[in-house]
């Protein structure tokens, strides 16, 4: 029996924070769900870097290790475990480590939806072009995968923090994402569905049925 890959541990650690996924991943063919997984593991190691905890300095010092991270993919090397999983994979990784800061600046953003997005519009990009090249499709509008790292940072930081067009029931009025890879769509169904919880005063992961019935709309959207 072969020995069990570092990457799992994290992809697991993740799990463990969006259990529904379990059911959002039978709408991905069966080759892609580890990959999948390993594209929203690296996304949630970024957002709780970016945006979790009360001091923000930690996460500035773990978003700055992920720049030389990732240039460290784009050469061919790793030291984090997803990057056994995912540091092959034909991205502009060096790009990507270019556009990290924006996470971290956009945490005590308040005001306008469009002036969030703007803020975030490299990092998204990145995120988009990252997406469309480990599942295929055309990459997504970086405006809308901004969107879905805002719906992270509303979950992230305190219900009280985040006000306004930025609040859980402020992105909620957007439209869902749709035009975007099938994991992207999952995944922002899952988010959406955190804020709505979120919105009615509850936390944490939703109803089987009700994950399996907006896993099943963003499946086919």
């Amino acid at each position: 029996m072969s020995a069990r890959a570092p990457y799992r541990d994290v992809l697991d650690k993740w799990q463990a924070h969006w259990p529904e996924w379990t059911v959002a991943e039978a709408f991905i063919p069966a080759a892609q769900r580890e990959l999948a997984r390993g594209w929203l593991a690296l996304r949630g190691e970024w957002a709780d870097a970016a945006w979790a905890g009360e001091d923000p300095t930690p996460g500035m010092a773990k978003l700055a290790w992920w720049q030389e991270e990732l240039r460290g993919w784009a050469r061919g090397a790793y030291r984090h475990p997803l990057g056994q999983l995912l540091h092959k994979q034909p991205v502009a990784w060096a790009a990507l480590a270019d556009a990290l800061p924006q996470l971290a600046t956009s945490r005590s953003v308040q005001g306008d939806l469009g002036s969030a997005v703007r803020g975030l519009e490299s990092a998204a990009q990145g995120l988009a072009e990252l997406a469309a090249a480990l599942f295929g499709g055309v990459p997504a509008e970086p405006q809308d995968v901004a969107v879905t790292l805002l719906a992270e940072r509303a979950l992230r930081l305190p219900p009280s923090g985040v006000q306004g067009a930025l609040s859980a029931s402020g992105l909620l009025a957007l439209p869902p994402l749709v035009d975007a890879s099938r994991p992207e769509r999952l995944h922002a169904s899952l988010l959406r569905m955190r804020l709505q919880r979120r919105a009615a005063g509850r936390e944490g992961a939703g109803a089987r049925w009700r994950v399996l019935l907006a896993s099943w709309r963003a499946a086919r959207s």
